[in-house]
This record gives structure tokens, sequence and C-alpha cells, in this order.
């Protein structure tokens, strides 16, 4: 062999060669696929299909709790009373009044334990958060990932709950992304999203139907629904044991708030640099609120318009769910069926119930909530009402 002809990186390369050769021939108990284990192109394992936990009865208990940010308590109050409208009986998390650190509904633990209370409580059908912020990715470790397998009851929530949504969805338990006790207390739990919410709970399963947009990719698919806010979820790829977004067979859905898109287009190039593009079958682009000007697009969907065109799979853009005015409930783990074509976009959930469809090209919102005071629901300011 002509070492001057190699050269220094290839020396590195023949060295690190003889090298592995070395390791695996004295791993020899151990059966390994070298061609797999340098075969870029090696699929992902699909994600497996998850359970839907039972839809509520009459007189069936709805936790209201506090995982991220401190709720005032007239918020959960006025909470309670819709939940009791609804037929059901709403139970108050222990620690929801506590404050830490001038935001936190009490500690991580204290948060925790809210949550494994009501995921032994077996009276408690559903857990519905009472707001977003930050915190949830500090109650992981905390909470024992078995109990939610056990356990399988509907937590519905959106923002920060993401990170929550991801441990349910890794350990096989469908959970709705929808609106929030500081949302349904606006209301009084007159708005479309929360009777839509209220409709999925008892059976009602939507099918939705969307108007054309521009920046739409035709074309059908089928995956497991993934995903959230992406400032919450994008932490979670490659660095968690709930990450659910390399594995394949994913529909990824995506929302965000008061980011800019220089921020949401570094996020967007990150979930590329971990490979999960390489797993999804379609994209749902929720509601971008208030996501600055700063780079020359006219809207986050054509931003991230362009960098999907290179993918051979449908694109929904404008969904109405995130942090404007309608949070419609996504079934979050469930297997959902996309459809895109020149006339409109269909979304429907493969879950046994009644099935209703709901044309979001008719919504009318009954109220539009300032962007200041989104921003401060989803943590992007620091005011706490």
């Amino acid at each position: 062999m002509n070492v001057k002809k190699l050269g220094l990186p290839s020396i590195s390369k023949w060295c690190m060669a003889i090298s592995l050769t070395m390791f695996f021939s004295a791993c020899s108990n151990d059966v390994i696929d070298s061609a797999a284990l340098f075969d870029s192109n090696a699929k992902s394992e699909p994600l497996a299909e998850c359970t839907a936990p039972a839809f509520l009865k009459k007189g069936d208990k709805v936790a209201l709790l506090s995982l991220s940010y401190t709720t005032p308590d007239s918020n959960i109050q006025k909470t309670a009373d819709v939940i009791r409208e609804w037929g059901f009986k709403p139970v108050i998390g222990k620690n929801v009044g506590k404050l830490e650190a001038g935001k936190y509904a009490g500690t991580a633990e204290e948060r925790a334990a809210d949550f494994t209370a009501a995921l032994k409580d077996t009276s408690i059908k559903a857990i519905l958060s009472n707001r977003g912020g930050y915190g949830t990715i500090q109650l992981v470790d905390l909470i024992d990932p078995e109990l939610v397998k056990e356990n399988p009851k509907w937590l519905i929530g959106f923002s920060d709950v993401t990170t929550l949504h991801a441990l349910e969805t890794k350990m096989g338990v469908m959970s709705i992304h929808g609106t929030m006790s500081s949302f349904i207390a606006q209301t009084q739990g007159k708005d479309t999203s929360s009777t839509l919410l209220r409709d999925l709970l008892k059976g009602t399963v939507p099918t939705y139907k969307l108007p054309t947009h521009q920046y739409n990719q035709k074309g059908k698919a089928e995956g497991i629904l993934v995903g959230g806010n992406m400032t919450t979820f994008v932490p979670l790829i490659g660095s968690s044991d709930i990450d659910v977004f390399q594995n394949d067979g994913i529909i990824l859905f995506m929302e965000e708030i008061g980011e800019n898109l220089r921020n949401i287009d570094r996020m967007f190039h990150s979930i590329e640099l971990h490979g999960v593009m390489e797993n999804v079958k379609g994209v749902i682009l929720g509601e971008f609120v208030d996501s600055g000007t700063d780079l020359d697009y006219e809207s986050t969907e054509a931003m991230l318009s362009k960098y999907l065109k290179k993918y051979d799979i449908p694109v929904i853009c404008g969904f109405p769910a995130g942090h404007g005015d309608f949070k419609l409930p996504l079934v979050m783990g469930a297997t959902v069926k996309m459809d895109v074509t020149d006339k409109g976009a269909t979304i429907a959930f493969d879950i046994k119930g009644e099935k209703k469809t709901i044309d979001t090209d008719k919504l009318t919102s009954k109220t539009s909530l300032s962007k200041s005071l989104l921003k401060m629901y989803a943590g992007k300011t620091f005011e706490i009402e």
C-alpha cells in the first residue's frame, strides 16, 4: 500500500475502517448487519397505531389541570361551569392555584403529581389543560409512561401541551389537540372550537372539509397524526424518549405564534436535518399568528411552501387550529386520511364513532381575542392575567 498517495483524509478513513472491523470482530456474540449500519436510506420503524380512549358519558369526570403556566381561578371556575353544562363533573387539580418562579402553576413535581393523580383516578375520563405557556417538558421524566399506557383517557390542549401529546402518542394513546380552559372561559363554551370538543368527547368525530388554498399541494395520504406547536415539538426530535417524529408513516401538523420567520425557517430546517421529512406522508399547516415580516415572504405558508415543494406529498394550508380564533379539535395519534384536490381538501379520522362533516369555509368566530392576549396565553409575553 502506498501511504503517500493516500493522503491524510484517506489514512483517517482507512484507520477508521480497520478500527470498526476490529470492533465488530470483537463483538462476535452479536449479530450485526453492517450493510444496514451504513445504509443511509434504511427506513424508520412505522409509528404504532394508538388506542382511542372511551368517549365520555353523562356524569363522567373531567380533570382541569394547569400543567404549564398558572391560570386565574376565575377562568377555571368559568370552565368548570361549562363542563357541568356539558353533563360532566369537573375535578380541579390540587396544585392549580400554586405559583412558582412567577409563572408556573407550581413546581414541576407538583404539576406532574396532578397529572399522575388524574391518570390513576379511574373515575376521571378526560384531562383538560387550563392553558399553555411553558413547562410541560419539565414533566416528562416525572411521569411514569406506563401509567399513560395503562390508563387511556383523553388529554386535551394545545401549545405547550404538544409535549404531552407526543408522550401520549408514544405510549399508544390518542389525545386531542384542542381548546383549553382559558379560551372556554372567554366564550362560556359557546364558540365552535368548544362545541366541537364537547361533541368529540361524547363520540361525534369531525371530518373536515376545507377550501382551496394557493399553497396547497395536491395528493392523497394516510398516516398517524403528530405534531403541534413547532417551538414545543422541535426540541423533542432526536433527543428524547418521546420522539414520535422519526417513525415512518406520519402526518405532520404544525402551527406557531409570535415567532419571526427566520425562527420558523430554522425550526423547519432542523426538522429536515433530523431526517423527519423522510417519514412524513403529508403535512397540515395550521395557523401562524403574528409570525413577523423579517423575511421577504408574503406569509409563513409562502415560505414553508417553497421548502415543501420538493417533497411528493400532499400539503394542506390554513387549517383553523392553533393560536388564532379557531382551535378545531384534531385527534393526535389517530390514523388520518388527507385528500387535496383543485376543489379543496378533506381530513378524516379513522376512529369509531358518529361522523360529522365540518365545512371550515363556513365557520364564523363569535369572539376575536387580541393578538396580545393570544400571545400571553401562549407564553410569548410575560404577563399573567
